[in-house]
C-alpha cells in the first residue's frame, strides 16, 4: 500500500510569509520549506505541522509498515473559503499524479484545515489523521476558529444578530445617554437611571415575551388590525384600572368595610373586588375587537367571541360574589347570594343559546385570516 503523508496549509502561510509555492513534494523539499517558514515567523504553527509530517514520514519509512511512503505539502489561499479549497484540490491532484497513493494521512494544526477532509476523501481514502497542537497553547487555534465561525454566522443571520448584538447594543446606548444626561443634570441622576432601567426591562422583556409566545406583531397588525387595537385598548384599560385601584385602595376599603384592612389577605380580596369591573371591561373590549374583525372577515368562529361577550356579566358576578363572600368583614345577605347565582345561571344559559343560534347562521361562512 502506498501512503501519502499530507501537510495542509489552508490559508497559505507558507506562500505569504516564506514565499514557498505549493505543492511541495519530498522530504528534503518539505524540510526546506518548514525551515523557511520558521525563520520568517517562528510563532506560526504551520511550520510545526510540516515538521510533524516529516517526522511521521520518517517513522513510517523506518517501520516499513507500508510498501511506499511519501510526504507532501499543499497550500491554499489567504482568502480562506472556496478559492483556497479549489487551489488545495488542484495541488492534491498534482501530488497524486506524481505519487499515486492508495491512502493518505492528513496532518493539520486545527479544525480549520480539517474542513477539507471531504475534499480529500473524494480523491483518495484517509487511512489515519494527525493533529499537531503546540504544547504551550493547546486548543487555542481550534477555539479561535470556532469563535470566529460563530461570529460570522451571527453577523450574517439577521435574527441572531438582533439578539446577540442588537439588544446589548441598545442597552449600552441607553445607559450611555443616561450617563451623559446625569452628568449635565446631577439632581436627576436617580430619575434618569430608573427611567432607563425601566425602558431596558420593557424592551428586553417585551422582545423575549413576543418570541417565547411566538407572537408576530407585524403579521398581527396586517391581518387583524381591529383585533390588535382591541387587545391594546383592553390591556390599557385593565392596567390603568389596576393602578387606579392600587392607589385608591384605602378609600375603597373605607367605603367597603369602614376602615383600613387589618391583613394583607383582606386587602387582596378588596383589591380583587374593586379591580373586577376594569378587568371585565378590558376583556370585553378585547373580545369586541375579535368579534368585529371576525365579522368583517366572515370568520365562522364569531359565535364563540359573541358568546364570550354575553357571558361577561356572569363572570363579573362570580368574582364579585366570591371576593365579597370570602371577606369576613363584609355583611352577607343570603338572599343576595341566591339572587346572584340565579342571575349567573340565567346569563350563562342565554349566552349558550345565543351562541348556538349564531353558530347555525354562520356555518356557511368561509374562514380566511
Amino acid at each position: 500500500m502506498k501512503v501519502l503523508v499530507l501537510a495542509i496549509d489552508r490559508d497559505n502561510d507558507f506562500g505569504v510569509k516564506a514565499g514557498v509555492k505549493g505543492p511541495v513534494i519530498g522530504r528534503d523539499k518539505c524540510l526546506d520549506a518548514a525551515i523557511k517558514l520558521s525563520l520568517a515567523d517562528p510563532e506560526d504553527s504551520d511550520a510545526n505541522t510540516l515538521f510533524a509530517a516529516i517526522k511521521l514520514y520518517d517513522e513510517l519509512k523506518e517501520s516499513k509498515e507500508f510498501k511506499d511512503v511519501e510526504v507532501a505539502l499543499i497550500t491554499g489561499h489567504h482568502n480562506v473559503g472556496v478559492r483556497s479549497d479549489i487551489e488545495l484540490s488542484r495541488q492534491l491532484d498534482e501530488v497524486l499524479k506524481i505519487f499515486p497513493a492508495d491512502g493518505v494521512i492528513p496532518v493539520t494544526d486545527g479544525a480549520e484545515d480539517e474542513q477539507i477532509f471531504p475534499l480529500i476523501t473524494s480523491k483518495v481514502p484517509i487511512v489515519s489523521t494527525r493533529r499537531v497542537v503546540v504544547k504551550q497553547s493547546p486548543g487555542i487555534e481550534t477555539t479561535w476558529y470556532i469563535i470566529v465561525r460563530y461570529l460570522k454566522e451571527i453577523m450574517n443571520d439577521p435574527e441572531a444578530s438582533k439578539v446577540v448584538l442588537g439588544i446589548p447594543g441598545l442597552i449600552v446606548l441607553l445607559y450611555g445617554i443616561a450617563k451623559l444626561i446625569s452628568l449635565k443634570y446631577p439632581p436627576s441622576a436617580q430619575i434618569v437611571s430608573s427611567a432607563v432601567t425601566g425602558v431596558v426591562m420593557l424592551i428586553v422583556g417585551g422582545y423575549f415575551f413576543i418570541k417565547g409566545m411566538k407572537i408576530r406583531p407585524l403579521e398581527l397588525i396586517s391581518r387583524g388590525f381591529i383585533t390588535f387595537i382591541g387587545v391594546i385598548t383592553g390591556l390599557i384599560v385593565i392596567l390603568g384600572g389596576a393602578i387606579n385601584v392600587y392607589l385608591t385602595l384605602e378609600t375603597i376599603s373605607t367605603k367597603m368595610i369602614g376602615g383600613i384592612p387589618s391583613s394583607d389577605l383582606i386587602a387582596l380580596l378588596i383589591y380583587l373586588n374593586a379591580v373586577n369591573p376594569y378587568f371585565i371591561l378590558g376583556f370585553g373590549i378585547i373580545l369586541a375587537g375579535k368579534t368585529i374583525q371576525g365579522y368583517l372577515r366572515k370568520n365562522p368562529h364569531i359565535w364563540y367571541y359573541t358568546s364570550g361577550i354575553l357571558m361577561l356579566p356572569a363572570f363579573w358576578k362570580v368574582i364579585d360574589l366570591i371576593t365579597k363572600y370570602s371577606n369576613p368583614l363584609i355583611k352577607r345577605n343570603p338572599g343576595d347570594i341566591v339572587l346572584g347565582i340565579v342571575l349567573i345561571l340565567l346569563n350563562i344559559g342565554i349566552s349558550i343559546l345565543a351562541g348556538i343560534k349564531l353558530r347555525e347562521k354562520v356555518k356557511s361562512w368561509t374562514f380566511s385570516s
